[in-house]
């Protein structure tokens, strides 16, 4: 086959994945969904495995490297451009009180759940992207982890599906608890206790929102804020990776350290987001492409992944995801009654 037909049959890989993607963002403007904050990002998972489970066998081979650069390449540039999300400013804005709280969600968070994970005989890669998607971002979180660990697209799917399940159910419970004062918090602690343990942003804006206005734009700043602490997460996870390879003595592998520049560009972007040079519109622009990419990247994960994998996983990742799920309820709500307080 001639470069040109290569490059041809890529295109049409990247093409499919692109229609995919379109067709996530036509779905997710059904009423039901946007009420219940599903991103296009989860739909585009949801169709790529519908597809890997029913149509994959007919696609021609050629067409794979385009779906393969779609869940590597772009996944790394949407990655990037998340950065435009956010700004440095928003960590003054919610004080030391959500910056503290935010680190030790994250930090027992992963750690927690990797232990618990050995407890489970779970797969290590497996168990990781699990505690790294409950203790910082979601599915973005998953995404950047499985770019720098470079784990099989069937355990990104697994990871992706127990931060959705249960972050869903807790976006529901978090209103309730608040709005009939079983979580008896101010509405500043209700906002950094949402912020710090609701899995996706989606899912803090949606929870917030249905708490009120003051408990919501605290309860976004302070998933920000976790969003940011995923850049020296990955790079802890790079100095892992080199660390696990130099001790498996993989022959032509030294342990040299991978660093995830695309983690780097994040901060970089984030950096440069915080000069406010760009009007917000173009800004606006910006983030949405940045959702169809992330989009695309998802829908490309899920064309990898088939069912007989998921058996493959069994059970335990749903245990340890809702094991997080009650550290995160409980040990989060702790943090914000009585650690918060301290800071006021």
């Amino acid at each position: 086959m001639s470069f040109n037909e290569q490059r041809s049959s890529m295109l049409h890989g990247i093409l499919l994945i692109a229609l995919f993607a379109c067709a996530a963002f036509y779905i997710g403007e059904i009423r039901v969904l946007r009420e219940l904050s599903i991103s296009p990002m989860i739909i585009g998972i949801v169709l790529g495995m519908i597809y890997a489970n029913s149509l994959r066998n007919n696609l021609p081979a050629t067409w794979v490297p385009g779906i393969v650069f779609c869940s590597k390449k772009i996944l790394r540039l949407g990655i990037i451009l998340y950065g435009f999300r956010l700004t440095l400013g928003d960590i003054a804005e919610v004080g030391l009180a959500g910056i503290t709280v935010d680190a030790i969600i994250v930090i027992t968070t992963i750690l927690g759940g990797v232990f618990i994970g050995k407890l489970l005989k779970m797969d290590g890669e497996t168990a990781l992207l699990t505690s790294v998607g409950s203790g910082i971002c979601g599915a973005a979180a998953v995404l950047g982890a499985e770019s720098t660990i470079q784990t099989k697209p069937y355990k990104t799917a697994v990871a992706v599906a127990t931060v959705v399940i249960f972050g869903t159910i807790a976006m529901f419970i978090y209103p309730i608890g608040y709005r009939t004062g079983f979580f008896a918090l101010q509405p500043n602690e209700m906002g950094i206790y949402a912020g710090a343990t609701l899995h996706e942003v989606a899912h803090a804006v949606g929870a917030g929102n249905a708490m009120g206005e003051e408990v919501s734009n605290v309860a976004v700043i302070v998933k920000m804020i976790r969003v940011m602490l995923l850049v020296p997460v990955l790079l802890v996870l790079a100095w892992w990776v080199a660390v696990k390879r130099a001790k498996s003595g993989a022959k032509g592998d030294k342990g040299k350290l991978s660093v995830p520049w695309f983690a780097i560009g994040f901060l970089a972007v984030i950096c440069f987001n915080s000069l406010d040079l760009l009007p917000a519109p173009v800004v606006d622009g910006i983030n949405y492409f940045d959702t169809f990419l992330l989009t695309m990247a998802m829908a490309a994960l899920g064309a990898e992944t088939s069912f007989d994998k998921f058996k493959k996983a069994g059970a335990k990742p749903f245990i340890l995801a809702f094991i997080l799920f009650i550290w995160l309820m409980g040990g989060g709500y702790l943090l914000s009654k009585y650690l918060v307080p301290l800071f006021i």
